[in-house]
């Protein structure tokens, strides 16, 4: 058993076990890996354990691969969905066909990339499905929108020696995106080792299969980790319309250098809007802004008919209050209630001159 807490990273996350990195050499040799509990107390202290978490690990079982996480150290950064700690940077994987790109699904997961504060970029994958003027204008299109993008293609390979450059920077990327765009595909190009398992686009609607099913960090080069992480169709959108237009990059460069006249301006064409009307994210923004809207007025609303009406916000819906007085009561408050009252019920009955009661037979 080790008796000294040892450094870390969690690289996934399996069941209620953490799998954790350690660094430097170690008497796993070069795999390192130790598959570790969670302390009691991590757990109340309300700390949740993410991949990409910085840890520390004790009571190492050494032939068994087994520890316990002990300590949690400080984040730089969250990705929120999927859920990866210390992340450096956010590569959003769309396809350009087979599922089609979609801008409002895209736009959508980039709001969620630029939460994290770190640099994002896109990845046009199945490249060889379009011709390459249409594939070059998406690129254009992105790059207006104030994203870097790269065009890549498992089976021609095109992109893939640029792609695999940027992914050996120090740090964690993490791939992201809807489901059937080649995520797994992309890394197993990449690094053929790994061997992710990979699944074709199912049925007649082109829509994508779920390979992936848990985050798992991979290394690609010394000191450079990817995260794989399952596909999902329709990232949350954050709850402030401020912070909203922050995650707009074109949006965000023009009001750093010419604000707009009035404070509360929505950027939708109004009287004096710095960003004018007609710039090619205006609509999709839009359809944002009024879901935003909108789900905080239903917050606004709930907060203010909980105590008129009786009613409690659960998510983003309205759930009535039982009434105190209508409440069950538990089988020993009914019990000690019913003890209280024998006494008397037995006088009732026991007394002659009750009306109801029956005449002797005798």
């Amino acid at each position: 058993m080790g008796a000294e807490p040892l450094p870390g990273r969690v690289v996934a996350l399996q069941a209620n076990y953490c799998l954790v990195s350690l660094d430097g050499p170690s008497e796993l040799g070069d795999d390192g890996r130790l598959l570790c509990t969670r302390r009691t107390r991590l757990d109340k202290s309300g700390l949740q354990v993410c991949v990409g978490d910085r840890v520390t690990v004790a009571a190492v079982d050494w032939r068994a691969r087994r520890g316990a996480v002990v300590g949690l150290e400080p984040r730089h950064s969250l990705l929120e969905r999927p859920a990866v700690a210390n992340v450096n940077r956010v590569v959003v994987v769309v396809a350009v066909a087979e599922p089609g790109l979609d801008p409002l699904q895209l736009t959508r997961f980039l709001i969620t990339a630029e939460a994290t504060g770190q640099p994002v970029q896109v990845v046009l994958s199945k490249a060889d499905l379009l011709p390459p003027d249409e594939v070059g204008a998406w690129c254009r299109r992105l790059e207006g929108w104030g994203y870097g993008t790269v065009a890549v293609s498992t089976r021609s390979g095109e992109g893939l020696e640029t792609l695999r450059h940027q992914l050996a920077a120090p740090g964690i990327a993490v791939l992201c995106g809807p489901s059937g765009v080649g995520k797994s595909s992309l890394l197993n190009a990449l690094a053929p080792a790994l061997e992710l398992r990979v699944a074709a686009v199912s049925g007649r609607l082109r829509r994508g299969r779920h390979t992936t099913r848990h985050v798992e960090l991979f290394s690609v080069a010394p000191g450079a980790l990817v995260a794989d992480s399952p596909g999902f169709n329709t990232p949350a959108l954050p709850d402030d319309p401020q912070i909203l237009a922050a995650a707009f990059p074109e949006l965000l460069a023009r009001l750093r250098a010419i604000p707009c006249r009035f404070a509360n301006c929505r950027h939708l064409g109004d009287p004096g809007c710095a960003m004018g009307d007609g710039w090619d994210r205006q609509l999709i923004y839009g359809r944002c802004l009024e879901e935003v809207e909108a789900a905080a007025a239903r917050s606004r609303s709930g907060q203010g008919r909980q105590g008129e009406r009786g009613l409690r916000q659960r998510g983003d819906r309205l759930e009535p209050l039982l009434d105190p007085q209508l409440r069950r009561s538990s089988r020993s408050t009914r019990r000690q209630g019913l003890e209280q009252d024998l006494p008397g019920l037995e006088g009732e009955l026991s007394s002659p001159d009750r009306e109801d009661s029956d005449p002797d037979p005798r």
